[in-house]
């Protein structure tokens, strides 16, 4: 059986993301989506546009040193409207370590991500690692 489109959506965002294939996501995510990041740290917040998100990509990669990775997918789920993405991250970055299950929530319309929630299971930890 193939999969939900939604969830090709997601799959190739991830293997996109972790190979820093940005002319891949820009076929992903659309030009005016809107990402929300949870907690209360330098990451968390509102990113408008797909500038912006790819701004907040760039900045992950730079205080991390180029550790943050999506470590482990866990599994995919979708809709017409909306997909899930359940799966782990890790990085190291200032002598802290990061490695927390993360879930993806998104919106798509015409094949492309226009909102995203994110948020991980222990936000505490998350909001640590980026403080």
């Amino acid at each position: 059986m193939a999969e939900h489109p939604t969830v090709e959506i997601l799959r190739r965002g991830h293997k996109a993301f972790a190979s820093g294939d940005m002319t891949a996501l820009a076929e992903i995510i659309a030009e005016d989506t809107v990402w929300h990041w949870s907690g209360r740290s330098q990451i968390s917040g509102t990113y408008r546009g797909r500038e912006a998100v790819f701004a907040a990509f760039a900045k992950l990669a730079e205080l991390t040193e180029g550790t943050f990775r999506i470590q482990e997918d866990h599994d995919f789920l979708g809709t017409d409207e909306h997909g899930v993405a359940l799966f782990r991250v890790t990085g190291t970055r200032g002598g802290k370590t990061l490695n927390v299950n993360a879930c993806e929530v998104v919106h798509v319309r015409n094949g492309q991500v226009v909102e995203e929630w994110l948020s991980f299971d222990d936000q505490y930890a998350a909001d640590d690692f980026w403080s």
